[in-house]
């Protein structure tokens, strides 16, 4: 048989009808001198063909290669099937020691005998304005965590909690979650308070710490409003209030 291509080739070199020819051409004992630079150029393309893969020889794992003649075989042959030995890429996976942020909800759940997170420090965004207290004040819950004005109040104020402008409360939470945020109101010689609360444009009535509501701010000072929201169904909520002032 003519020897097209290197896997065709014998590794013994001595013996009858072994490697005696290069692609027909005959390099046998006695073998007319003219067909040696032909034989030579035509086994320096086939070892071209191996290298480049166009013969359909592969280098098996013995020998330094994959025993493959495709990328998928390849990574077969190599225990790295994408999917059963390793993960396929996925720009959405994060390295843990970078620095990350996520645009979507990120449940961990933990187990029987295992806490869902723990952390050693942790942060919660504050949007800090120059801006009074009064009238009603839209708390986007998920611009922060901790709403800081700075100017003095000048009268009482409503805060409504909602998603944010374009999603309400209630389609962002499900029955069962609770979200705790913070409302700072610089108070000035006049002190004014939060007088109503609603949530998605709805009142609601607090469970107030100590179990009244306050009826007063602290003049001169910051009042911190504590408010835990519970939602206990379709567009129900709890919300547990506390008033402290800090001067």
């Amino acid at each position: 048989m003519a020897k097209t291509k290197i896997s065709e080739y014998s590794s013994t070199s001595a013996g009858a009808n072994l490697n005696t020819d290069i692609a027909s051409i005959n390099i046998d004992e006695g073998c007319a001198p003219s067909g040696i630079n032909n034989a030579i150029r035509t086994l320096m393309a086939q070892v071209k063909d191996f290298q480049s893969g166009a013969s359909g020889d592969t280098l098996p794992l013995t020998a330094g290669g994959t025993g493959a003649a495709n990328a998928s075989s390849a990574r077969s042959s190599l225990g790295l099937a994408i999917g059963t030995d390793v993960q396929a890429y996925n720009a959405n996976y994060v390295v843990s020691t970078s620095d990350n942020s996520y645009t979507g909800k990120q449940t961990f759940t933990g187990g029987a005998a295992k806490l869902a997170s723990k952390f050693t420090n942790a942060l919660e965004l504050t949007t800090v304005s120059a801006t009074a207290s009064t009238g009603t004040i839209n708390y986007d819950i998920t611009t922060q965590s901790v709403l800081y004005y700075t100017t003095d109040a000048t009268g009482n104020f409503t805060v409504n909690f909602r998603g944010n402008s374009s999603n309400s409360l209630n389609s962002i939470m499900s029955t069962g979650e609770a979200i705790t945020v913070v409302f700072l109101s610089t108070q000035g010689a006049t002190a004014y308070y939060n007088n109503a609360v609603t949530i998605d444009g709805s009142s609601v009535t607090p469970k107030y710490q100590g179990g009244t509501a306050w009826s007063s701010g602290n003049a001169s000072g910051v009042d911190a409003y504590s408010y835990t929201i519970v939602k206990t169904g379709s567009a129900a909520f709890t919300v547990f209030a506390a008033q402290t002032q800090f001067k």
